[in-house]
């Protein structure tokens, strides 16, 4: 039997530990199939660019019509912002939107703040400056950083109700590049406060991307494009609704130490050789 395993970001208490994006699907019908074998509890929708215009009206015709409200809680993003005072005026634009749709999504925000469009890593100074603002307007941030702990622990002192390091850069499939660096991350952000909640986000590219992070001791993960981008992408959310248990289930029992040299099964001494013959 296993034991409930929730956890807690602000006000929010989640069971899953899988965060699913909801761009680049080829169409709407696979997007929901997709989430429902996710069996994901949060959707991230960069609220701005899906579901406004450019004057901050509501479109015809938007991502929210295509989710359920009432079985999802929408965490918007402020994804496509590459300054502070831009990405706090998408967050805000956001809160009013899913406050009127009576979403409990309007309490909190990813904070996404880009250095450039090439690279699309994150600003620090304008992530910092970003969750500072927000925390202060009463919003729970969910901080986007580079797997610096340095800056994590800034994000945290700053108010981020969760600090999210990459993995590596957006859509970009190449996993967790810099293990070391989110082990750093998750010392530095958990040493005072082991429940606080640490989701690696951004460049999964496969199931086993998604178990590495977890089993390094992350409380969950955020992706979009591993799903949305693969080939089958129902049957590769399922695996990764998969992989996130998996890897959390390992990191709770505790793997060995890794050992530099072999260390037999069995008691090479004092055992008595046995074999085995036909008939």
């Amino acid at each position: 039997m296993v034991l409930a395993d929730t956890y807690r970001i602000g006000r929010f208490e989640l069971t899953s530990r899988l965060f699913v994006g909801t761009g680049k699907y080829a169409d709407y019908g696979t997007m929901k199939a997709a989430l429902d074998a996710s069996d994901c509890e949060v959707v991230t929708v960069a609220v701005r660019r899906d579901v406004l215009t450019s004057d901050g009206a509501k479109r015809p015709e938007s991502i929210l019509d295509h989710l359920d409200l009432h079985r999802y809680t929408i965490l918007p993003n402020t994804a496509g912002c590459f300054t502070a005072q831009d990405a706090v005026r998408s967050a805000k634009l956001s809160r009013e939107l899913l406050d009127a749709l009576g979403n409990a999504g309007a309490k909190w925000v990813k904070i996404e703040v880009l250095a450039d469009k090439k690279t699309l890593l994150p600003d620090p100074v304008g992530t910092l400056e970003a969750t500072r603002q927000l925390v202060d307007a009463g919003f729970e941030v969910l901080a986007y950083s580079n797997d610096d702990p340095i800056l994590a622990k800034k994000l945290k002192d700053a108010g981020a109700a969760s600090v999210m390091p990459l993995g590596s850069p957006i859509g970009s499939g190449q996993g967790i590049l810099n293990p070391a660096n989110i082990s750093l991350c998750l010392e530095y952000l958990k040493e005072d406060d082991a429940d606080y909640p640490v989701i690696v986000d951004a460049g999964v590219g496969t199931a086993s991307d998604v178990t590495i992070a977890m089993e390094l001791g992350a409380d969950g993960v955020l992706l979009n494009t591993g799903i949305a981008g693969a080939k089958d992408p129902v049957n590769m959310a399922r695996a990764m609704s998969h992989a996130v248990r998996a890897g959390r289930l390992a990191f709770r029992a505790g793997r060995i130490p890794k050992k530099k040299y072999a260390t037999a099964s069995s008691p090479l001494e004092g055992t008595v050789a046995t074999s085995c013959k036909p008939g």
